[in-house]
């Protein structure tokens, strides 16, 4: 059947349709695919000799194209294996790194210094270089010495003379023990010339009461008693101020004993005076910032060079809230910027007791009434058990360190263990 009657027979059998819902169509005249979809098809069309598909076919066509998942069960096996790794590797990482506290705010301390010496003079000689490791003792710089040596001698010449006076008094006093000897046996002399002239005098003054001796005899006998009794209070008081004269020596030898204490205590400051013309390295360390040069005139505490000791730590400075579990003595791996490839062992020595900002130049106030609060971070001083000698370390150098608060075995880490 050709377009033209099917058209000619739809104009005919519309106006018999008495559907009380009957709309009329719009006034524009249908196009000619509008009236194919509507109109029906001729039996004898080839259209119309398409078989029908069954009702089963008809349902089981939306259910082969739900999506490419159900076309392809490898695809979802793949994801599902993806989705099971990502999430049993997200806990066992989150596992593993609950058991570590780590802070990239830290850096290499150490007690650094600058080595001055304590005398004034020429520097003579530099014995060391910029950079240079040294060893406890060795010779840094040198000062000329001979003003400080002639010091030394002189003093040296003093303590010779307070010990030649101390000796000189020392003779002295021997030669007084001598005379006071003597001066004992005057005394025992006098004091037998008295016993023999008290019996004279007894004797002859008994011989004039009687009238068998003379007066004469009597008075003069009366005189030598008279007279040994003056000889031995003089024996007496020489024995006495010999004596007495032991004393003054005696307290002359304290002075004298004084003396050569301070010349002593003189001689000793020339020998550190001159000792200290020798500026030595009082520990391990190395030579930073050298500035001394030879023919430089060096005032007492004139910085000659900066001194790095060889004991360094590692200062972190964690958050407060990191600080729960951090214990000292726990172990920590420290990675240092300059060397990426070294991971040095070490362990917590000591956490601060307060955070940094309370102990520096102008601490926070935090009683003010626009206070916010903010995490603060405290120092914690890590030691290194196992720093590398054939590099430079130093401080001010940045390092990464990782605290292990946990020791138990984290899952990886088990999971390691039985491989």
């Amino acid at each position: 059947m050709s377009k033209e009657s099917i058209l000619e027979r739809d104009e005919l059998a519309l106006p018999e349709v008495e559907s009380p819902d009957f709309v009329p169509a719009s006034p524009h005249r249908p196009s000619i695919r509008e009236i194919e979809e509507r109109a029906p098809l001729p039996p004898d069309s080839p259209a119309a000799k398409q078989p029908e598909l069954p009702a089963s076919a008809e349902k089981k066509q939306p259910e082969a194209s739900n999506g490419l998942l159900h076309r392809r069960p490898a695809v979802l096996a793949i994801g599902a294996m993806l989705l099971a790794a990502a999430v049993g590797g997200g806990y066992a990482y989150l596992d593993y790194a609950e058991r570590f506290q780590s802070t990239d705010d830290a850096f290499i301390a150490a007690r650094q210094s600058a080595m001055a010496p304590k005398v004034s003079g020429y520097i003579t000689a530099v014995a060391v270089t910029d950079n240079e490791h040294v060893a406890a003792g060795d010779v840094i710089a040198r000062i000329d010495d001979r003003d400080y040596r002639i010091a030394l001698e002189q003093a040296a010449a003093q303590v010779a003379a307070a010990q030649a006076g101390i000796e000189n008094i020392d003779a002295q006093l021997e030669v007084q023990q001598a005379q006071i000897s003597a001066n004992q046996a005057q005394v025992e002399q006098a004091q037998a010339a008295l016993v023999f002239a008290e019996q004279q005098n007894a004797r002859y003054q008994e011989l004039a009461q009687k009238g068998s001796g003379t007066i004469q005899n009597a008075q003069q006998y009366s005189s030598q008693l008279r007279q040994q009794h003056a000889a031995l209070a003089n024996a007496q008081a020489t024995l006495k101020l010999s004596q007495r004269q032991i004393e003054a020596l005696k307290a002359q030898r304290n002075s004298a004993v004084a003396s050569l204490e301070q010349a002593k205590a003189q001689r000793d400051q020339a020998q550190l005076n001159l000792s200290y013309t020798t500026v030595t390295a009082a520990q391990p360390g190395r030579i930073v910032n050298l500035s001394a040069a030879v023919g430089q005139f060096a005032q007492p505490g004139t910085n000659l060079t900066m001194f790095v000791p060889d004991q360094i730590w590692v200062t972190a400075n964690f958050k407060e809230i990191q600080l729960d579990r951090m214990r000292p003595g726990e172990p920590v791996t420290l990675q240092i910027d300059a060397y990426p490839e070294r991971a040095i062992r070490g362990h917590v020595d000591s956490v601060q007791p307060g955070s940094g900002t309370a102990f520096s130049l102008l601490p926070a106030q935090n009683a003010t009434g626009n206070y916010v609060k903010i995490v603060q971070r405290v120092p914690v001083k890590i030691i290194m058990d196992d720093p590398p000698t054939d590099v430079a370390l130093g401080p001010g150098m940045s390092v990464v360190p990782t605290v292990r608060i946990d020791p138990t075995p984290s899952l990886y880490e088990r999971l390691g263990g039985w491989q």
